[in-house]
């Protein structure tokens, strides 16, 4: 069975309402991640010095050394980056990635931090790369970032954001059961679920462009008034979606050792001054929009098309193609993911088999189909959806005029082209159909084939409509 395991959908065109308390336009959500003490370095058992996220141009790992440039960087930001950005923030709610390692090195910043009532999230054991783990290693520091963070903090982390992760992480994550969210995903504006086992995790996603840390990359910003407007000009792209019903989530990232520095703080502080000077804006911690979002859109266990066995796949599906189970069959044979689990997703999946099957399996779908207000109908020999279908453009309710109408034309159609006419019937009324009878009976018969073809799949279409979102 091909699955692809991405979600190129997520919410679709139509993301849910947010409902942000008090019906704001924006939620405004700030991380400062404390990494600190938790990075490279071989007094912290490592093989290297950490060569990321800092003020030294294209730094390198000492191997088996100690760098004291890259130490003392990191150290600004707990001496005095932090407080600086605790001065700044103590009155707004902040959502602290805290790597276990540098809180444990950092007791009197841990007291501030719960002092301004900051949420504590887990940052993982060290901040370093976990590409290369394997699961089972990953998981062990998962456990024990938890163990002394709970022994640092006082309570256990409720979220989590690796960072440096590997493709195992949101499922180990999600395995280990005690968490509201993960942010280690950059994919959406809005919270929203991944199923893992039999568990639905929520996923509230972070951001890499509105985040300090491009003051130390090559494409990143050179001043805090570059970090300033794009700040500025992201929030009022989302702070408009709001006031046109469809609002988001503003997530910012911070460092000590980066956003810190007294040349970039006066940007944050304009920009928040910014924020704070429109109304319906909601500064939350990742939990409180945790918490709001499963509240407001809790999880639903639905049968998701791409997950489903082939037999039932067939079973559900294989009538959409007027008695033609083939085409659903050949569907599920496809690339299947979560992209194909919407009305328009499975659709395309099984336009795509049929457009691909041979002139005689389209033929044989084209004669499946029941002559529109003919005998089929008038015996009550039509499949469920073919009678709603008819019914509702009131081909069920004809006069004897009409009825004599409507045969005279099927016959005189079959005749010509050698199959029934077919139109999606919910697309038109009585009048239109009939119009459209008297225009494609003098069709060529090879443009008819193609234009009963496109028919068959819109019909497919607004079935699939009446029982997928």
């Amino acid at each position: 069975m091909k699955r692809y395991a991405r979600d190129m959908r997520g919410h679709g065109a139509n993301p849910p309402n947010a409902n942000w308390p008090n019906g704001a336009k924006i939620a405004v959500q700030i991380v400062v991640n404390y990494e600190e003490g938790g990075e490279n370095c071989v007094l912290h058992g490592d093989a290297a010095s950490e060569a990321f996220l800092s003020e030294i141009v294209g730094a390198a790992a000492w191997q088996g050394q100690r760098h004291w440039n890259m130490e003392s960087i990191y150290e600004y930001g707990a001496r005095a980056g932090f407080w600086r950005l605790h001065r700044l923030l103590k009155d707004i709610p902040v959502t602290v990635y805290g790597v276990a390692t540098s809180l444990a090195r950092a007791p009197e910043q841990v007291a501030a931090m719960k002092d301004a009532g900051w949420e504590i999230a887990s940052h993982g054991l060290k901040w370093i790369e976990y590409k290369d783990y394997t699961a089972e290693d990953e998981r062990a520091d998962l456990d024990a970032a938890v163990k002394l963070h709970t022994e640092v903090v006082g309570t256990p982390p409720r979220g989590w954001y690796t960072g440096r992760c590997s493709e195992n992480t949101v499922r180990l994550v999600a395995e280990h059961g005690g968490f509201d969210y993960v942010a280690d995903s950059y994919a959406d504006d809005l919270p929203y679920y991944v199923r893992v086992g039999d568990r639905d995790q929520l996923i509230v996603p972070y951001t890499l462009d509105c985040n300090d840390m491009r003051f130390a990359t090559p494409q990143g910003f050179n001043s805090g008034d570059q970090f300033e407007t794009y700040l500025r000009d992201s929030f009022d792209a989302l702070y408009e979606e709001g006031e046109d019903g469809t609002p988001k989530m503003l997530s910012i990232g911070l460092h000590c050792r980066l956003i810190g520095r007294p040349g970039r703080i006066q940007a944050l502080k304009r920009f928040l001054a910014y924020a704070q000077g429109h109304d319906g804006v909601w500064f939350a911690t990742r939990e409180q929009i945790a918490q709001h979002w499963m509240a407001e859109h809790p999880a639903t266990v639905a049968k998701r098309p791409s997950a489903m066995e082939k037999d039932a796949f067939i079973s559900t599906y294989g009538g959409i193609f007027e008695h033609s189970p083939w085409v659903a069959e050949r569907a599920w044979g496809l690339e299947l993911g979560p992209a194909h689990d919407s009305a328009e997703g499975l659709w395309n999946a099984m336009a795509r088999a049929f457009r691909a099957a041979s002139t005689t399996e389209r033929l044989e779908v084209l004669d499946a189909h029941p002559d529109l207000a003919g005998k089929l109908a008038a015996a009550k020999r039509l499949t469920a959806e073919s009678t709603s279908e008819q019914a509702s453009a009131g081909l069920d309710a004809l006069t004897d005029e009409e009825r004599q109408l409507f045969t005279r034309l099927n016959d005189e159609y079959v005749a010509k082209h050698g199959f029934p006419f077919i139109i999606a019937v919910r697309d038109n009324d009585k009048a239109s159909i009939l119009q459209a009878f008297q225009q494609r009976i003098n069709n060529d018969s090879a443009d008819e084939f193609a234009h009963a073809c496109t028919q068959v799949e819109r019909i497919a279409q607004l079935r699939l409509q009446e029982i997928l979102p």
